[in-house]
C-alpha cells in the first residue's frame, strides 16, 4: 500500500521545527515524497493540551538539558544541517506569523514563506513578532511582507489557522515539530527517521 505523503506542523517559533525543516529536503530525496507542511500555532496546542514548552519543562531539571544538546549535535551531524542561532528575543510571539503562513499558502508563495520565515528566526534571528522588523525581515527575502502581515489579520485566514491548530490537537499533537503519516503520529525531530523508515 503506498503511504500518504507525510505531514510536518510546524510552528517556526520552534528551532527544533528548524532543525526538521533543514533536514527534510534530503529524506524527500531518499523517499521521493513531498512533506505536506501544516501551519499550526504552537501556543495554541500548548494552551488546549495544558503543555509547556521546553524552557519551561526543563528548568531545574539535572541532567536533562545537557542530554538535549548531545542529543541536537547527533541531528545537526546525521542530517548534516547547520545549528540554529538562539533567537535573542526568545519567546517571540509567532501569532502573526503563522497567521502570515496561512496568507502564504493562499497567495501561493507558502515555500518562498516557510523558508523566509525560519531564516528570519533561526539563521539570522530578528524580533519577528514586531511587525515592522517581520515586515522588512520578509521583504529583504523577495516577499511583500507588508501585505502578507495584512492578509493575515483577515478573518479567513485566521479561521484557518485556528481549525488546522484544532484539528493537530485532535489527532494526537502536543507540541512541534510534529509528524503525521496517515494517522501514525510522531514527535519531535528525532523520529524523522522513523518517518523516513514509513517509506522503506
Amino acid at each position: 500500500m503506498t503511504q500518504p505523503a507525510p505531514q510536518f506542523l510546524f510552528d517556526v517559533g520552534s528551532p527544533n521545527a528548524f532543525l526538521a525543516h533543514q533536514a527534510i529536503p534530503a529524506i524527500e530525496r531518499r523517499i521521493g515524497v513531498k512533506f505536506d507542511y501544516v501551519p499550526v500555532l504552537l501556543g495554541g496546542i500548548f494552551k488546549a493540551t495544558n503543555n509547556k514548552s521546553p524552557a519551561e519543562t526543563l528548568a531545574g531539571v539535572k541532567n536533562k538539558r545537557e542530554f538535549l544538546v548531545v542529543e541536537t549535535e547527533r541531528f545537526l551531524k546525521r542530517y548534516a544541517v547547520k545549528p540554529y542561532v538562539w533567537n535573542p528575543h526568545f519567546p517571540v510571539n509567532t501569532l502573526n506569523l503563522m497567521r502570515a503562513a496561512v496568507a502564504a499558502q493562499i497567495e501561493g508563495v507558502f515555500d518562498k514563506y516557510v523558508e523566509a520565515a525560519f531564516h528570519h528566526m533561526w539563521a539570522e534571528p530578528k524580533k519577528m513578532d514586531d511587525l515592522e522588523v517581520a515586515a522588512a525581515a520578509l521583504s529583504s527575502s523577495g516577499l511583500d511582507g507588508k501585505a502578507l502581515l495584512t492578509r493575515a489579520q483577515e478573518p479567513d485566514v485566521k479561521a484557518k489557522l485556528i481549525a488546522s491548530t484544532e484539528d493537530a490537537v485532535q489527532r494526537g499533537a502536543f507540541g512541534s515539530p510534529t509528524f503525521f503519516v496517515g494517522t501514525e503520529m510522531f514527535f519531535g525531530k528525532e523520529q524523522l527517521r522513523d518517518v523516513e523508515e514509513m517509506y522503506g
